[in-house]
């Protein structure tokens, strides 16, 4: 093939002439050619414009379409062959890229190697030719692209006297998108606060041609003294965290060639701190939103509500939440969870009454914040505790009960429930309050002497918000036994058994006494009168030998008789019934009673009217501790 130089003509390449063979082709160089076609423009008309650049001994190898960011670098990469055709190794070898549409005559292209072609003044720094056509190599380097850089390019080749050919079907599109790429930014995740660390910022370009971009760091964590050398494609910056620099921005900066065209990353840094702004939310039903309760410390909730507790803290790392009420752990959270911890009471009951504390801790310190529940709900249990006469124990006694005291005895009755906030205490006599002898504590209620016009009904009543309830029993008071009164049938009967066994021990003693008395008179008869009725048989001798002490004496003993000049005593036996009376006993806690009576044995002669002995003093009966 070889190119003609006609006027009003482009330099344009055509086909060799029929009947010459085709010069033998080298990769990546052209094959020189024979200048004899000398005619070949007059086959112009009748070969036609399209098969002018069909010619199989040239090719070019590119992608044919190239996307690039705004501002960006790129390279495209490019070979290409052609005749080895009226040149030799030492010829020089030119390469043009030229946008669609410029005449590669009279128009600059936008590279070329070519130092006596000016290049387009648009592309003047930016486009470059980096490929060296004398081997084969036509690549392109794009700098700083730019939207109006967006456009069809083709690449022409010359060489010696015959190679000068545009590859215009085999060129590439060029595209020019917005600016979305940005650096990437390496560091730990959490930082410790007075440890220094290194900050890494990574910008990927798509090839070593490409020139290195401008780098620079800002933020408030950062010192002068921090950044260190920039290389192609990445920038290190080291520098020491305070707790201070928590939450503060640290941004990696890639500016280019073009002013106002760069790209960045920002990223926050987190420096480890103990946790702090602890806030427990609560929510009273399963369906609304809980809601954040800065300030309180206590919260009430009545029996059988539902309660959910919410427990959040701010800490880096993340802390570890747990629920605890008094002294038992309910819940506990996982450093790997979620930074909030829930507690679910679905039925509040009065044993979940207390302090709740939500705790956060993680390596560096702890935080924590306490709500004391109340469970509120009314009077329950309500019942009322006797203690009679002084007694430490004290009786349950239930709704109804009757209650009987004795006259002059001690009283006290406590009213006791279970209600939360303390249901209000009080007692009534017939509707009528009364007063309590403890202004502090109204359920107690105390009767130092139980009198007979105090008998009735006695009512605690418990009142509270939320419900009231009552309690009554009924007081019935037992009057004292006066002197001289009547007895109990019981008593009557103890008397009389006691005094029937003292007569008889009395009747038996006067008997035994008078049969030894005839038994000494017959005995003196006898030694001062001989008898003239010869001996008494022994039956008739002694007629109260049986009641007799000779009886009881040892065997032969002499029988006893009276002393000289000395009487023979008399006994009489005198009986006697206290009166009935009651005494105070000195343990008033262990009331009871004792029948007693006294039996007196006198000397001498009995008293005027007793006849045989005997005289019955009839005094009253009366009542001892037992």
């Amino acid at each position: 093939m070889v190119t003609v130089p006609l006027p009003g003509f482009l330099l344009e390449e055509f086909p060799s002439p029929p009947g010459r063979p085709r010069s033998r082709m080298v990769p990546g160089q052209a094959q020189p050619q024979s200048p004899e076609m000398l005619l070949l423009p007059l086959l112009l008309p009748v070969l036609g414009a399209g098969s002018l650049n069909k010619d199989p001994s040239y090719s070019l190898q590119v992608q044919k379409q190239v996307t690039v960011q705004e501002g960006l670098c790129i390279m495209v990469p490019c070979n290409l062959s052609y005749p080895w055709d009226g040149w030799n190794e030492s010829t020089a070898a030119y390469g043009y890229w030229f946008k669609e549409g410029t005449n590669t005559n009279t128009g600059a292209p936008v590279a070329t190697n070519n130092p006596s072609r000016e290049v387009e003044m648009s592309a003047r720094g930016r486009f470059q030719l980096t490929g060296d056509p004398g081997k084969g190599s036509c690549s392109l380097v794009i700098r700083d692209a730019q939207r109006e850089d967006e456009a069809q390019y083709f690449f022409r080749v010359e060489r010696g006297t015959y190679v000068r050919y545009n590859f215009r079907n085999n060129g590439f599109l060029l595209k020019v998108t917005a600016l979305t790429q940005k650096p990437d930014v390496y560091i730990p995740e959490t930082l410790e606060p007075g440890q220094p660390v290194t900050v890494i910022c990574v910008f990927n370009w798509a090839s070593e041609e490409c020139p290195a971009p401008s780098f620079s760091w800002t933020g408030t964590a950062l010192s002068s003294q921090g950044t260190k050398p920039t290389t192609s494609h990445f920038s290190v910056i080291s520098f020491t965290p305070s707790p201070q620099d928590h939450d503060t921005d640290l941004t990696c900066h890639v500016d280019f060639s073009r002013k106002g065209v760069s790209a960045q990353r920002t990223v926050r840094l987190r420096v480890a701190y103990a946790p702090r702004d602890l806030v427990i939310s609560i929510s009273r039903d399963n369906t609304s939103a809980l809601k954040p309760q800065e300030n309180l410390t206590h919260l009430e909730a009545r029996k059988g509500q539902f309660l959910r507790l919410l427990c959040a803290a701010d800490s880096q790392p993340p802390a570890t939440l747990s629920w605890v009420l008094q002294d038992r752990v309910l819940s506990l959270s996982h450093p790997w969870g979620p930074r909030t911890l829930g507690l679910e009471l679905p039925g509040v009951k009065a044993g979940d009454s207390g302090r709740y504390t939500c705790r956060a801790e993680n390596r560096l310190g702890s935080q924590q914040r306490a709500l004391d529940l109340s469970v509120q709900y009314p009077p329950e249990n309500l019942r009322v505790m006797v203690s009679q006469a002084n007694r430490t124990v004290l009786e349950n006694l239930g709704n109804g009960t009757s209650l009987p005291v004795l006259e002059g005895q001690s009283l006290r009755l406590v009213c006791v429930t279970h209600s939360s906030p303390p249901a209000r205490l009080s007692w009534t006599q017939g509707g009528q309050t009364v007063g309590s002898s403890q202004p502090s504590d109204p359920g107690v209620l105390e009767l130092p002497r139980v009198q007979v016009e105090q008998e009735g009904e006695f009512t605690c009543h418990a009142q509270h918000p939320l419900g009231s309830q009552h309690i009554s029993l009924s007081l019935t008071v037992h009057r004292k036994l006066q002197r001289g009164g009547g007895v109990g049938l019981g008593t009557a009967l103890g008397a009389g058994v006691t005094a029937l066994l003292a007569l008889c021990s009395c009747l038996v003693i006067f008997g035994v006494k008078t049969c030894r008395k005839e038994a000494r008179k017959r005995a003196a008869a006898e030694q001062d009168v001989p008898s003239t009725l010869g001996p008494i048989s022994q039956g008739q001798q002694h007629e109260c030998s049986a009641g007799s002490s000779q009886d009881h004496l040892p065997p032969g003993a002499a029988t006893p008789t009276p002393g000289q000049g000395e009487e023979q005593e008399v006994y009489y036996a005198s009986l006697s019934f206290q009166g009935m009376r009651l005494r105070e006993p000195e343990d008033q806690e262990a009331p009871s009673s004792t029948e007693y009576s006294e039996i007196k044995i006198h000397k001498g002669q009995p008293p005027r009217g007793l006849g045989s002995g005997l005289q019955l003093e009839k005094e009253t009966l009366g009542m001892v501790p037992k």
